[in-house]
């Protein structure tokens, strides 16, 4: 992969998602709500230990984003509270986490080995996240570069210091 960097915060697409996603809690609110399916405040802040109002912060963040998504519920005797629920946006960063895990188990992994394995749901297979051309053939990282759109032809240009 090639040193990359975009001239422009703004037309970065890595940068627009590093101001979604990009902290620790915020990472890991989305691992309870993609892989552990959690939507309840409360189970998210028993899961992982985090101040509410940390975690009211970050829920805000992504709802703002249309990340999650909020739907009442209440249970009998009680008021009306909200549960968050991934959108389709927020569902496709599952490849995003997938990418991440995949990358700590082989750069920084646990001496047990993985807590947790990527299978196909259909035949069971080890699944890895990596990329793949128009064609759905398999390409190389190392075989991947990065080029500037038309939309920004300087998108790629190191800014001056």
């Amino acid at each position: 992969m090639s040193d990359v960097s975009c001239a422009s915060e703004e037309l970065c697409s890595i940068a627009r998602t590093i101001e979604v996603v990009g902290d620790k809690w915020t990472i890991l609110i989305l691992r309870e709500a993609v892989l552990r399916k959690t939507t309840r405040f409360a189970d998210f802040r028993d899961g992982l230990r985090i101040a509410p109002d940390i975690l009211s912060n970050r829920l805000n963040v992504l709802l703002d984003a249309g990340v999650l998504e909020k739907q009442p519920y209440r249970e009998p005797g009680a008021r009306t509270r909200y549960s968050y629920h991934l959108t389709p946006a927020g569902e496709k960063l599952l490849v995003v986490l997938a990418a991440l895990q995949q990358w700590g188990d082989e750069h920084r992994p646990p001496s047990s080995g993985p807590t947790v394995l990527r299978r196909s749901a259909v035949g069971d297979r080890p699944v890895r996240v990596t990329f793949v051309d128009d064609t759905d053939a398999v390409v190389p990282v190392e075989s991947v570069v990065f080029t500037a759109s038309a939309s920004a032809p300087d998108a790629l240009s190191r800014p001056s210091r």
